[in-house]
């Protein structure tokens, strides 16, 4: 069995899951609400307020699918409860970050600036503070959707191994290279 396909979820109070008939789970809580269209094959079922996910064989499918669908179910569990947040550095010299609403504004030492709009599921604020990096925090309930949004805003700026400058995740430690070296004479 998966270790973790095999691992009951804790329902906490306050949060419902529901099961379609379609194999469609529903989880609502304090935060909001997210849904996941589970595998015809994998069996969802709850007892004593824990969510249990079953395979029916061992293939490598059902296997494969049996922890992944137990993380997703988790991942919502505890969205709809506490919810995700990513926090992102601009490190470099110009780089700035601004947002009105959920229009996030990039300066990041190009030509032109960048205007990402973020889907409504995320909030986001920035922060510049006087002689520390500005930053991005972006907060929502869908770990995969958070996940898929911060790793496009680092994609328009990844960190450079020499100096370290672009957009990385706070706590992101960076592998950093040395420069060119003198000739010998």
């Amino acid at each position: 069995m998966s270790r973790i396909g095999k691992a009951p979820i804790a329902i906490p109070a306050g949060v419902t899951v529901t099961v379609s008939s379609d194999n469609v789970v529903t989880v609502k809580g304090p935060k909001g609400q997210l849904e996941q269209a589970v595998d015809s094959d994998i069996t969802i079922a709850q007892e004593d307020g824990n969510v249990l996910v079953q395979r029916p064989s061992d293939q490598k499918r059902h296997r494969a699918l049996h922890g992944l669908y137990r993380a997703l179910l988790n991942n919502m569990v505890v969205g709809v409860t506490e919810g995700y947040k990513t926090t992102q550095e601009l490190v470099g010299v110009g780089y700035r970050a601004t947002n009105t609403g959920n229009t996030l504004d990039l300066v990041l030492g190009y030509s032109h600036h960048y205007v990402f709009e973020l889907p409504k599921e995320i909030k986001v604020t920035t922060t510049a503070d006087k002689g520390k990096n500005p930053t991005i925090i972006l907060e929502s309930i869908d770990k995969q959707l958070l996940g898929q949004v911060a790793a496009k805003i680092r994609s328009l700026r990844a960190p450079e191994p020499y100096k370290g400058k672009g957009i990385k995740f706070a706590g992101e430690v960076l592998r950093r290279k040395a420069g060119k070296s003198a000739s010998k004479k």
